[in-house]
């Protein structure tokens, strides 16, 4: 009940309306890995919340099927998703992908792809958010996992990157590890959508993933990571007592403790005799 009341005050952005927030309202949106998550946070408020399928490479497990569920989950929060990276070959096999996500009511579609081939996605009227800085799918070009424009070169390069993509029509851009004050010029120099992950404050809005926000990974966290709870410890706890229940089970098997009324049903002793009774013959 809690949740379909949320559901009917809470208004779905779309693009005219997230672009309309550019220096009004700081955007908030988090990658979420399953239905809780991604209910939780439509509950929370989040502005937009994406979801990734077919990505193994990069710890995404889910399928094309858990999407279609998150997107049934959170009707009412600005959803993005993603083809699978490295599975089209060609601005056509892209499209045909994105189509396949718009189908299922996905409303943005995320690609690090070049610009020549955005611009072929933008003209069918896909919506679309790129990526400017450190790109996780290229950084062999990048040297590794590292901040991205601490030389003015390295910085002049993400800003032009940033207004190629603008001219291609994408509607924002997700700018991870940038310097805060590269972000800062670049957000007031163009007029798509700037979304920082680690690249400080005054960009148009910000995305975490779930799994930092909620502390629910085993490794090593980013730097630009916040972590706001520890929920790993909880599901340790819980797995113990998961176990503790099921060996408990066990000993209750091997004690035979299912005659107990409670859980288990009699017969009235008068029937139990006819019963006997009437199998002799």
């Amino acid at each position: 009940m809690f949740q379909t009341q949320i559901n009917m005050v809470k208004k779905k952005l779309s693009v005219y309306d997230l672009k309309k927030l550019k220096g009004k309202k700081q955007i908030s949106e988090v990658f979420v890995n399953n239905e809780e998550e991604a209910i939780a946070a439509e509950e929370a408020g989040i502005d937009i919340i994406t979801a990734a399928y077919g990505m193994p490479q990069f710890g995404f497990n889910a399928t094309l099927e858990d999407i279609e569920r998150i997107r049934k989950v959170c009707p009412n929060t600005h959803l993005m998703s993603a083809p699978p990276i490295f599975s089209y070959a060609s601005s056509y096999e892209a499209i045909k992908s994105s189509y396949s996500l718009l189908s299922i009511g996905i409303d943005s579609v995320y690609t690090a792809n070049s610009c020549k081939w955005i611009k072929e996605i933008t003209s069918e009227k896909i919506p679309v958010i790129s990526h400017v800085g450190l790109i996780p799918s290229q950084v062999t070009w990048l040297g590794g996992f590292r901040a991205i424009g601490k030389t003015a070169i390295e910085a002049k390069d993400v800003y032009y990157h940033t207004l190629s993509l603008q001219d291609a029509g994408v509607f924002a851009v997700e700018m991870e590890v940038v310097p805060k004050q590269i972000a800062s010029f670049i957000t007031k120099n163009v007029d798509i959508l700037t979304i920082s992950l680690g690249s400080g404050s005054d960009c148009d809005g910000q995305y975490l993933f779930s799994q930092d926000i909620l502390g629910t990974y085993h490794g090593k966290y980013p730097r630009h990571a916040k972590v706001y709870r520890k929920l790993i410890d909880d599901f340790e706890s819980i797995q113990k007592e998961r176990i503790t229940a099921y060996k408990e089970y066990i000993l209750d098997v091997n004690n035979k403790k299912f005659n107990d009324p409670s859980i288990s049903v009699d017969i009235d002793k008068k029937e139990y005799e006819l019963f006997l009774e009437s199998i002799k013959n």
